[in-house]
């Protein structure tokens, strides 16, 4: 398993009679786990609120929403599921035929279990309000689905009409523009994407940034105009890592560090593998971008994805997991339960 130690220490008793069913799942299947120092007390809020984690929900007035969350839950925060046809995918071309095919909840469950995870937020993967209804759907169905990060179209005069279809879906819980596609590299400011992102936060979404990384000094104007909007890098702005150092650094690590001094902002240690050489990279080739996520966001604000199965073109689900897992081992198990699951909870409301 990737399952790391001592993460599944029994430090806190979450109230819920879920997650004792969990506990007493993992401690048949694993064994006890320790972490260092004696546990902090048992049951209470107290408890949970020691290992750093919140256990009240965001903000989010006009949606259901848990009282309190699982910290201990672990989750792939970023994969995608389709049905293929080269009409509605044209994005996967020559050189991606691996990705060719339909991936569905079936195909991933095998990876999330060989991982220790809970469960993951399917991802949208073509702007369509189609598959967005159809991903709430496959939610709706699967349980392993915590949350779908959806499209509706932001920019049209019908937002709140799109929006109002899904007040009564609970599992959708954010929402995704492919921003990396489009030429205008300040795109995120226009005077009707940014009406359309002001509908977002009193319905309770969260809003996915797919950049690249000429299009990140865009992201930080957008979140010092939109504090009260939860925001989430995807990907880390997709540096270039095959170019290897330093040009794959600058300006991209000054301009991350100045989007993450936005405190609403958070960021997911996912997608790194396409950016590299595809089969030929090595972990170390990833921790110069993952230092610089961590320094800058810090573990409460990032969050593991797996970008499965796009990553299945550079990498098999496990590797590239491990890529993430080898280097939160210097950090203290609070803090790897955050990024492995706690960040994601909190952050798109997961029960």
């Amino acid at each position: 398993l990737l399952r790391l130690p001592g993460l599944r220490a029994e430090v806190a008793t979450h109230p819920s009679s879920r997650s004792n069913e969990r506990h007493d799942q993992h401690r048949a299947i694993h064994g006890p786990a320790s972490l260092a120092g004696p546990p902090p007390g048992s049951g209470d809020a107290s408890s949970v609120a020691a290992l750093g984690y919140s256990t009240s929900p965001p903000n989010r007035p006009s949606r259901p929403c848990p009282a309190v969350y699982d910290p201990l839950m672990r989750i792939d925060a970023h994969q995608h599921f389709w049905k293929y046809s080269a009409a509605e995918y044209p994005w996967i071309g020559v050189g991606m035929e691996r990705l060719a095919r339909d991936y569905l909840p079936g195909d991933l469950a095998p990876n999330l279990a060989a991982a220790g995870l809970d469960g993951s937020v399917a991802v949208q993967a073509r702007q369509s309000l189609d598959e967005t209804r159809w991903l709430l759907d496959l939610a709706d169905a699967q349980p392993l689905i915590k949350g779908v990060v959806g499209w509706v179209d932001l920019r049209s005069d019908h937002i709140a009409q799109e929006l109002a279809e899904f007040a009564d879906r609970p599992k959708l819980v954010g929402v995704r523009h492919v921003v990396q596609d489009e030429p205008d590299p300040r795109f995120l400011l226009g005077e009707a994407f940014v009406r359309g992102l002001r509908q977002l936060a009193p319905r309770g979404l969260t809003y996915d940034l797919l950049l690249y990384p000429h299009q990140l000094p865009a992201a930080a104007e957008l979140a010092g105009l939109m504090p009260e909007q939860p925001f989430v890098l995807d990907h880390l702005a997709k540096p270039q890592v095959k170019h290897g150092l330093p040009s794959g650094m600058d300006p991209w690590q000054t301009d991350i560090r100045a989007l993450a001094r936005h405190a609403h902002v958070t960021c997911k240690l996912s997608g790194l593998v396409t950016e590299a050489v595809w089969n030929g990279w090595q972990r170390s080739d990833f921790t110069p971008y993952l230092e610089v996520a961590l320094e800058a966001f810090g573990p409460a604000r990032l969050m593991f994805g797996s970008d499965w199965p796009v990553c299945l073109l550079a990498g098999e689900y496990a590797d590239v997991a491990g890529i993430v897992t080898d280097f939160l081992s210097r950090l203290s198990a609070a803090e790897q339960q955050n990024i492995l699951g706690g960040t994601a909870a909190r952050f798109y409301g997961l029960p």
